[in-house]
């Protein structure tokens, strides 16, 4: 059976035996969250259960290609169902707004929105041929879910794209609970304000109705990162009786299959000394100006640390339309930086990057994603969050986990950062005493992150107690 064609009930019945456990992921169309569920996905699958990727043809297709250290052999194993979309705008992101949330995104977000129908409808043909139906699903897709409750043999689960820190603290500010930390890191909790527009706390708002359907969470955490916070959350949601597993992090550890692959990134990390290498990423929904980047080009080319970095705009809606910007650096830059530093404006290879032995170093926007890269790989974080649970994470890596450092606060969010102070950071993550002994405990902790992955470690001890769960 083709795994990425629509299928019809006719062949969806051929491929069932009655009495399987269907498993159906419902993402969220954010690079950040198609990711996290095509991960799941795989794992799932690996299982030997039949899992469904469900959403809109273009971000299917963007969740296949930009699949990440995921082998191809098992991405085939997962059936994708393109759903009727609604057209929607796709323009491109202003790298000039004062506030760096992708608000652009906003025509995709409200169109898949309009989902719940043909969702229900594939509930229906799915739940008509399984013993048990299993919907996997972002919490801000909740509305479009809800009619799981409609079928006596399908349940559903959150996958919470975030950390379990940011999800406590969130929790607790609307509830106007106190944050259980120590005064002195209280103090310097980042604030909520200008995380998101108020389009998108409104979108969030909707949701939380058609939330308490679920049967349960699912966390890409490990106990081992955010042990205390999962006792924490565990604590101030207990009226909900819900579930909780903890199975992260839920990329592949063991990138063999990759090693020997061509990428002009890692054929030039091959080249340079262990841990010396400083990889500069801003994920797919953040744009820098013009002064930005120049002040970005200067700070690293005077800090005279290795580097790679990763030179692209915000995504687009529909990231397979419109041309992106061609990026001018500093006169003369790529060529006096030509030994030290690799400029890319395409998608990179992030997790073989970072799972590297010459990396040494990662400075980041702090998405989830990219945080449970990098400490699951053992890579200490310069930190630069820009919007959304950003700042929050931050702070975990900063402060709570120590494995990094702060390169702005989120306070002075609207300043310049300028080529001084990434000149800076980067020489001390990268070249003193501070940075080895924060690079020195990422390396631990990433070491004991992997190890929970694996046979007996805790995280696969809850994902083993989801799957025995799921399968009852």
């Amino acid at each position: 059976m083709g795994s990425c064609e629509n299928l019809s009930n006719h062949e969806l019945i051929s491929s069932l035996k009655k009495d399987e456990v269907a498993i159906i992921m419902v993402p969220f169309p954010a690079q950040g969250h198609l990711n996290q569920l095509l991960q799941l996905s795989c794992l799932i699958s690996s299982y030997g259960l039949p899992v469904y990727y469900v959403g809109s043809a273009t971000h299917n297709r963007q969740a296949r290609i930009r699949a990440n250290a995921l082998n191809p052999s098992d991405i085939a194993q997962i059936h994708f169902h393109d759903l009727p979309t609604p057209e929607f705008a796709s323009p491109k992101p202003d790298f000039n707004s004062s506030s760096k949330f992708p608000a652009h995104l906003q025509p995709s977000w409200d169109a898949c929105m309009l989902l719940r129908e043909p969702i229900a409808s594939f509930f229906r043909n799915i739940s008509s041929i399984s013993r048990r139906v299993v919907v996997v699903h972002d919490s801000l897709m909740s509305y479009n879910v809800q009619d799981v409750s409609c079928f006596p043999n399908v349940e559903s689960y959150v996958f919470n794209c975030i950390s379990v820190f940011t999800l406590y603290c969130l929790i607790c500010i609307t509830r106007g609970m106190s944050i259980q930390l120590e005064d002195e890191l209280l103090k310097k909790l980042p604030s909520l304000e200008g995380i998101m527009t108020d389009e998108v706390r409104e979108f969030g708002a909707s949701q939380k109705p058609y939330m308490e359907i679920r049967s349960g969470d699912i966390h890409n955490t490990s106990k081992v990162i955010e042990g205390k916070f999962l006792d924490l959350l565990t604590l101030v949601t207990s009226e909900q009786k819900k579930k909780q597993w903890a199975i992260g992090p839920i990329l592949p550890t063991k990138l063999d299959h990759i090693s020997n692959r061509n990428n002009i990134c890692l054929d030039w990390l091959k080249k340079q000394p262990p841990r010396s290498v400083l990889y500069v990423s801003f994920g797919t929904t953040t744009s820098f100006s013009y002064r930005e980047i120049k002040e970005l080009a200067m700070g690293l080319e005077q800090s005279k640390q290795k580097f790679i970095w990763v030179l692209r705009d915000a995504d687009r809606g529909d990231i397979f339309t419109g041309e992106a910007r061609k990026v001018e650096l500093p006169e003369g830059f790529e060529e006096r930086v030509k030994e030290v530093g690799l400029v890319v404006r395409y998608w990179a290879p992030q997790p073989e990057i970072l799972a590297h032995s010459s990396t040494g170093g990662f400075m980041s926007h702090c998405g989830w994603n990219s945080c449970i890269e990098s400490i699951t790989m053992g890579v200490p974080i310069a930190a630069w969050p820009m919007h959304s649970d950003q700042p929050k994470n931050g702070f975990l890596v900063t402060e709570i986990l120590k494995t990094g450092m702060l390169v702005r606060e989120w306070g002075k969010r609207g300043e310049l950062v300028t080529a001084s102070t990434i000149q800076n950071v980067v020489r001390k993550l990268m070249a003193s005493e501070e940075g080895d002994v924060i690079r020195k405990r990422a390396e631990e902790l990433g070491e004991a992150v992997r190890r929970s992955t694996e046979k007996g470690g805790a995280s696969r001890k809850e994902l083993d107690a989801f799957i025995a769960h799921i399968t009852r």
